[in-house]
């Protein structure tokens, strides 16, 4: 009997920790691939927090209007490993960036690349970005 209870322990504590797992969104979830978009603006700020890294960008438009945007990346670990450093977008960096707007048409988006101003591409690190709406490559 005693057996028994510890595995079902077990289980359980397995399945509340599995619970966080269950709460990380989807690209879909925020993000509409119909929506692709490309984005020419400068660096205001670069939040490198997990679990995703944030660009604010700002995108000066058709009329002439400054409007800041909120570009979605990769996790700092994963953004160092693709040749991102903690000095890479500082404030007043001129950048491209390609992505997918927000399903709720805010000015938010998920970085799929970044082209800089001497050429260099960066991958942002969301390969959920690369994904088509059911997931699938």
């Amino acid at each position: 009997m005693r057996g028994r209870l510890i595995v079902v322990a077990a289980a359980a504590s397995l399945l509340f920790a599995a619970v966080p797992v269950w709460a990380h969104h989807a690209f879909a979830a925020e993000f509409d691939q119909n929506r692709p978009l490309k984005l020419k603006g400068t660096v205001t700020k670069w939040e490198v927090t997990n679990p995703h890294s944030w660009i604010h960008l700002d995108v000066k438009g058709e009329d002439g209007a400054v409007v800041n945007w909120m570009i979605e990346g990769g996790s700092p670990n994963n953004l160092y490993r693709l040749g991102f450093s903690k000095d890479s977008l500082p404030p007043g960096s001129e950048i491209v960036v390609e992505g997918y707007q927000a399903k709720d048409k805010s000015n938010r988006a998920v970085g799929k690349n970044i082209t800089f101003s001497d050429g260099r591409k960066l991958f942002l690190g969301l390969s959920s970005a690369e994904s088509d709406p059911q997931g699938k490559k």
